[in-house]
């Protein structure tokens, strides 16, 4: 059952009350009929310029946690696809919980389901969001790598500063930054 803002969830979800776990009682208390979700490991990106992506995601303040290729029988029978070769980096957040697997196919070749510049009410996984400080700042520097604004930086009340960038790929990555 999904509690309603009305019922007491933030409306902005990286608000106080989810940094703090109030806001996770409900699933603490089993809400999800008995299964047992430990975390969130990563968001897995294909992209073609791998180099170009990790550039981008270490301006933005990531670390590359480690790179390697991957193949091999076992890979095909997970991502249910044949001869699978690929190069991965794996990149974490400063306070080492969040993660982005970046993934260059080499066989079989990647390709594009959807517009580079698909618009963010395009149904599937639309954007990424970062908490940042000094968000001009940020954009500036994430500008050096081809980010391109989406809209505008628009704010939450005297609460947030909030804009969305395309990245490489045509990733589409928001950034939000706390003002108290």
């Amino acid at each position: 059952m999904a509690r309603t803002v009305a019922e007491g969830w933030q409306s902005v979800p990286w608000g106080d009350e989810v940094r703090s776990g109030r806001a996770l009682v409900g699933i603490q208390r089993g809400m999800l009929g008995g299964m047992t979700l430990r975390r969130m490991d990563n968001v897995s990106i294909v992209v073609e310029d791998l180099a170009g992506a990790i550039a981008f995601f270490r301006e933005l303040g990531m670390e590359v946690e480690g790179q390697m290729p991957v193949e091999g029988a076992w890979v095909d029978q997970v991502v249910g696809l044949d001869g699978v070769r690929v190069d991965i980096a794996m990149m974490r957040t400063p306070d080492g919980h969040g993660r982005l697997e970046l993934t260059k196919f080499h066989h079989p070749a990647a390709f594009s389901g959807e517009p580079k510049s698909a618009p963010p009410n395009v149904l599937g996984l639309r954007r990424i969001m970062f908490a940042v400080e000094g968000i001009d700042d940020v954009i500036a520097r994430l500008r050096t790598h081809g980010a391109e604004f989406v809209g505008e930086v628009g704010q939450y009340e005297d609460r947030y500063r909030l804009c969305y960038l395309r990245g490489p790929e045509g990733i589409l990555i928001a950034l939000a930054e706390q003002l108290r």
